[in-house]
């Protein structure tokens, strides 16, 4: 929605702006001040957007594919008791993120229940514990049979919860989160049968992941120096060599080196 905004209404002000330094003879510099202004406002729009697209948007394709839930793939909720600081907790509010997207767009609804609990609890130690409300899940279970206006729904919990961080002086636990939600919603596309390169649009949705992944690179460059940030990238680098050599198709091999790559990756931030 923030994006929906910032491209309507930047230009409208800047037209606005201009027209007025016509009117009234405002100095160059003047406008300039103003063109910056309106520059930072655009940079503050987008960095309080979700970045990517959310585990809800990815996860709803495995649905439209028709692949049956699976019990016992995503990470157990008993675990959120091992998340002792904030970088892991940000990580795995992501990954439970994920894990919710999986739970509502299938409607497990004690599953729901279960992850929107451990992420509340998680979320109340990062101090926004509001998002992950009862409002949340009685909304979620008033639209269980509506998957888009669900998807809707995770969306603005997920863009709320990066822009919380952001907004915070947080923004390396926001990519915290980020990663954590693209990391898991990886595994579990690529876990949703023993052998998924066998299903049929398994393959577009990995491939379509690239683009994903060197934004999410990108965006968290200026933020290397922050120690949580480097660690946490450091460790994408087997995925990152897996892509770096893939083309505009996959084979199964590429699959299933995806596959390992994310189960290692996963396997250290859970």
């Amino acid at each position: 929605m923030k994006r929906v905004i910032a491209v309507f209404i930047l230009p409208m002000l800047i037209l606005s702006l201009a027209g007025l330094d016509s009117c009234k003879g405002r100095k160059k510099e003047l406008k300039q001040v103003e063109m910056n202004q309106i520059q930072n406002m655009d940079s503050t729009i987008e960095k309080n957007v979700y970045p990517l697209p959310t585990s809800a948007e990815v996860i709803r394709m495995l649905s439209d594919l028709e692949v049956g839930f699976i019990i016992g793939i995503s990470n157990p909720p008993e675990n959120s008791k091992k998340y002792l600081t904030s970088p892991a907790r940000a990580t795995n509010v992501g990954v439970y993120g994920a894990d919710l997207s999986y739970a509502t767009l299938y409607n497990i609804q004690q599953k729901v229940i279960d992850y929107l609990n451990v992420i509340q609890s998680l979320a109340v130690e990062l101090n926004m514990s509001r998002i992950y409300d009862q409002t949340l899940y009685d909304t979620i279970k008033a639209n269980v049979d509506k998957r888009d206006k669900l998807v809707e729904i995770l969306k603005n919990a997920f863009n709320n919860t990066y822009s919380f961080l952001s907004d915070n002086d947080q923004q390396p636990l926001a990519l915290l989160v980020v990663g954590g939600a693209w990391v898991e919603g990886m595994y579990l596309t690529t876990h949703v049968s023993e052998a998924a390169y066998q299903i049929a649009g398994i393959a577009k949705v990995l491939l379509e992941q690239k683009d994903n992944f060197n934004l999410f690179l990108e965006i968290t460059k200026p933020y290397m120096n922050d120690p949580s940030v480097k660690e946490f990238v450091d460790r994408l680098d087997p995925i990152k060599k897996v892509y770096e050599g893939l083309s505009t198709s996959l084979t199964n091999q590429n699959i299933i080196d995806i596959t390992k790559a994310i189960e290692g990756i996963r396997s250290q931030i859970i």
